[in-house]
């Protein structure tokens, strides 16, 4: 049985710097990379990971490229998905400063990706400028923007259309923003 706990813990060391280190332009880690440093048993790892991670209020989130949810994923599923450590509870007010920016800013955010859902998943650029400017100060309202999608919160296409990315995806519980904004 150590045996078998030394294979894992192992694993499990590696899995950690794979995931908390960034290598790429995006964070996180795609699964066939996790399985050419793991082996094909990394979903297992990567649970028992998750496991070790509760007690720091972290956890591994798999997303997958397509935005489909799949009941039992395969392995080729893994394999295309890409996997991120992020917070499992939320943050204290006093925690959200840590993060380096400005209520206002997170606030544009949640606006932001709160209208695209609403909107069915898709807006236009121009329509969310002009609801930010009602918010924000006119001069933030495109740099704000630009910077939810240069950090992967948002994409937008070649016809200024802005949709939700990876990053919100990973981070963001849509479902409890809505309902967290319904509620007041």
């Amino acid at each position: 049985m150590s045996k078998r706990k030394g294979y894992y813990a192992s694993k499990i060391k590696r899995a950690v710097h794979m995931l908390f280190y960034r290598r790429h332009k995006k964070t996180g880690v795609k699964g066939w990379e996790l399985r050419k440093v793991l082996g094909s048993d990394y979903p297992k790892v990567l649970k028992i990971l998750d496991d070790y991670l509760k007690a720091l209020d972290l956890q591994v989130k798999t997303i997958f490229e397509e935005e489909k949810a799949f009941e039992k994923p395969s392995l080729e599923n893994f394999d295309s998905a890409r996997f991120y450590i992020t917070l499992r509870g939320d943050l204290a007010p006093k925690e959200a400063k840590m993060i380096g920016w400005r209520i206002d800013d997170l606030a544009g955010l949640a606006i932001t990706i709160a209208y695209i859902i609403s909107k069915k998943g898709k807006v236009p650029r121009k329509e969310v400028e002009e609801l930010l400017r009602d918010k924000l100060p006119g001069w933030k309202v495109g740099l704000n923007i630009d910077r939810y999608i240069r950090y992967g919160y948002l994409t937008q296409d070649e016809n200024e259309q802005l949709y939700l990315d990876w990053r919100t995806r990973a981070e963001v519980d849509q479902k409890a923003l809505i309902e967290l904004l319904l509620s007041k």
